[in-house]
């Protein structure tokens, strides 16, 4: 059997210590760096800080920033080979146009491609009606381009219904947060993972998603507890005190145990509940059917453990912190899992104090913009389409009439999607995302490209597969070639730098924007002049909302400050580096009290194994040199060096052995819906019953089951019935 740590490429702590020796972060030979600046690192949501090494206003090389509160002079391997991945030979450079529908893209100008878009969309609205068009975004261009594209988008063009790749990720972490604290707030600050007795993480692997945050905890000098609740024995769980093996997706049901079990053993916070909380005594009702005894067949878990992990997650005497990503988001009940997390931090008191907190960790670098100011699940700056009061204000900060904007919220993702299947949708505009590659059951996606009369697709690459059949592709500048903010998980806005020029006439999607607002009409956006103009324009957007940032001035203050957690309002800002949400206990609902929500936990999963179809499919990070469908992270020589070779897919020994299979076997995985080839790795790390896919791959999301959860509208991505069988050759 192959060891653990080859299986996955060179531990993560090797690559921080010694970059160098994996051919990290090399700098030409010969070149001599004559000016440093600092920019946010444009892959996951951590924010890492890199100084970035300009020769003649050039970036040559980089090295990260010893001196930021976020990570403290590391960089992951993906954060050392930003600059490597721009230098693709599939940069998408020109802009390129479907003459015919049969035909090929061939080259055009800027001007013909942005009159093309726009005579096009016009006309699909005149014969289709004002929802006809639609657009779907990313987490990965800054906080002003986001503003722009929805604002433009919906203000300007006149459409309806648009959302964001981050559906796919971080939809039920927001409806969660909301739903409980009545605002999208993640409340806790990265030193929290050095300051907490026990840390609980659920459906989430930081040793591989996100390296450096990782790194901090191992950092903690108060001996933690480290808890993994987890189906797969993990990287993460592979290094924790305490793996929690349950049954896939069995997770709500534990939860509610252990909510069941503390209030038995009377460990709750009676007084914190008391003073800040709602709902709690329904919750203790609702939590009778709930025993350790009664949610074992859900869990696997034996009552014992239950119990003692319940112990564990109510000691007074201990800072207990919960922690999740996309294990938990990922559900067709995930957001109600998310608060059941919140529930326990609530009940326990363990919220608003260091070392505390129910804490969803972000995926992409700029997913938590998004959330605030794509105009997507909210109107700009975490307003709301259906108040009134909201509507005025954003129509009078922006200058225009307030009948554009629209009374209610759009399509989420899938309603989209749907939306096409049935005709109602005709124009589609995608930015900065691959949902031929991406998309659940992406059979589906792919089969109703013929239902568009024009796909347009935003992109610095011009090989992903959403732009191969595409009617017009705008080649767009990446990271490193424009300028911006990102907010990271913990609230932290930091600025990026343009320290190199794009490739051909690429541009910035701001300049996009800015061509395509000037060519359908209107004077709406005539301030919108730059990036920091935008960037001031959206501090006065949130001003009094929770996420206010109105006391920041612009990006010379954000880069002096070591990046600057929201709030910080023009009004009494907390200048501290490192700030956590509900150190007053006072939450962002209506009587300032969090609240208790609840579900019951479905039976069954959506998608059952049967004879047929006996494994039930897990899918995740693979490596932490791989980066979502790898658009960037493949154009990478050492990153693909220190990913896999091929697709793989991990199988216990005993299941191997029933079926014949040996190690690096070539096996085929087949769901309902599509097959695929992958080397067979097997592994104790799994349960028997399951197998697990890294979510990289193109092929693997032909094998998805599409369900939804019914608050968030994010798909599963987590639990599917899958066969295995080895590879015989025809």
């Amino acid at each position: 059997m192959i060891p653990f740590k080859q299986h996955h490429g060179p531990l993560t702590a090797e690559l921080l210590r010694e970059p160098g020796r994996f051919g990290l972060g090399q700098v030409p030979a010969g070149a001599v760096p004559d000016a440093v600046t600092t920019s946010i690192c444009g892959f996951c949501s951590t924010g890492c800080r890199l100084r970035l090494h300009l020769k003649d206003g050039e970036a040559i090389g980089l090295t990260p920033e010893a001196r930021y509160p976020v990570n403290l002079g590391m960089a992951c391997p993906k954060g050392w080979e930003a600059l490597a991945v721009l230098d693709a030979p599939d940069r998408a450079t020109v802009p390129l146009l479907r003459e015919h529908a049969n035909g090929g893209l061939r080259e055009t100008t800027w001007d013909h491609a942005i009159g093309t878009m726009v005579s096009r969309f016009k006309d699909i609205q005149a014969r289709h009606g004002q929802e006809s068009l639609a657009f779907i975004s990313t987490g990965q261009i800054p906080c002003e381009e986001m503003a722009f594209l929805g604002a433009l988008a919906k203000f300007g063009m006149g459409m309806k219904h648009g959302d964001g790749n981050t559906r796919q990720c971080m939809a039920t972490a927001v409806a969660a947060y909301k739903q409980s604290f009545g605002f999208d707030a993640p409340p806790y600050t990265y030193a929290d993972f050095e300051e907490s007795d026990v840390l609980v993480f659920v459906g989430a692997n930081p040793a591989i998603a996100h390296p450096i945050l990782w790194q901090r905890v191992l950092s903690n000098r108060r001996s933690p507890e480290i808890v993994v609740i987890d189906p797969r024995r993990t990287e993460t769980a592979h290094s924790a005190t305490r793996h929690i093996a349950l049954k896939p997706k069995g997770d709500l049901w534990l939860l509610y145990a252990l909510a069941r079990c503390i209030m038995d053993e009377g460990r709750i916070d009676q007084q914190f509940l008391n003073a800040h909380t709602s709902g709690f005594e329904e919750f203790k009702t609702f939590l009778a059917n709930y025993s350790p005894e009664e949610v074992e067949k859900h869990t696997g878990l034996t009552p014992d453990a239950v119990r003692a992990l319940a112990r564990l997650v109510s000691d007074p005497t201990k800072r207990v912190s919960w922690w999740w990503t996309m294990g938990v988001n990922q559900s067709y009940e995930g957001t109600r899992t998310a608060q059941a997390i919140i529930n326990l931090a609530l009940m326990t008191g363990n919220m608003g104090k260091p070392g505390t907190g129910a804490n969803s960790i972000t995926g992409q670098c700029n997913a938590m913009g998004s959330r605030l100011f794509s105009n997507t699940t909210n109107l700009l700056g975490g307003h709301d389409f259906t108040n009134p009061a909201h509507r005025e204000k954003i129509a009078r900060l922006l200058g225009m009439d307030e009948s554009r904007i629209q009374r209610e919220n759009g399509w989420a993702y899938d309603q989209i999607i749907d939306g096409i299947e049935r005709g109602d949708i005709k124009g589609l505009w995608i930015i900065a995302t691959n949902p031929s590659h991406s998309w659940i059951n992406q059979g589906r996606f792919q089969t109703l490209r013929d239902k568009l009369e024009f796909l347009v697709v935003q992109d610095m690459y011009s090989s992903t597969e959403t732009a191969q059949v595409c009617d017009l592709l705008l080649p767009a500048a990446g990271w490193g070639e424009k300028e911006g903010v990102f907010i990271n998980s913990e609230r932290r806005i930091g600025a990026i730098r343009q320290v190199r020029k794009p490739p051909g006439v690429a541009l910035s999607d701001f300049r996009i924007f800015r061509l395509l607002a000037n060519a359908w009409g209107g004077d709406l956006f005539a301030e919108w002049t730059s990036p920091e103009a935008v960037f001031r324009l959206l501090t006065k957007i949130t001003e009094g909302q929770p996420c206010d940032i109105s006391g920041i001035s612009g990006y010379e203050m954000i880069d002096a400050a070591g990046g600057i957690q929201w709030p910080y309002p023009s009004n009494g800002p907390d200048p501290s580096r490192e700030r956590r949400l509900f150190a007053d206990g006072r939450f962002y609902t209506a009587d300032q009290r969090a609240k208790f929500l609840f579900d019951a936990p479905a039976e069954l999963l959506p998608e059952e194994p049967d004879g047929k179809y006996p494994f039930i499919l897990l899918t995740g990070r693979g490596s932490s040199s791989q980066w979502h469908t790898q658009t960037r992270t493949a154009k990478s020589s050492i990153l693909r060096k220190l990913s896999p070779s091929e697709l793989y897919v991990d199988i216990h020994p005993s299941d191997a052995a029933r079926y014949g299979i040996s190690e690096h076997d070539q096996v085929e995985v087949v769901s309902r819906r599509g097959s695929l080839m992958a080397r067979a790795w097997l592994t104790p790390t799994m349960q028997p019953g399951q197998v697990f896919l890294p979510m990289h791959d193109s092929e693997v999301n032909r094998l998805t089951h599409a369900s939804f959860d019914p608050h968030s509208r994010q798909p599963s991505y987590k639990a599917s019935a899958v066969a295995i069988r080895k590879y015989k050759q025809p």
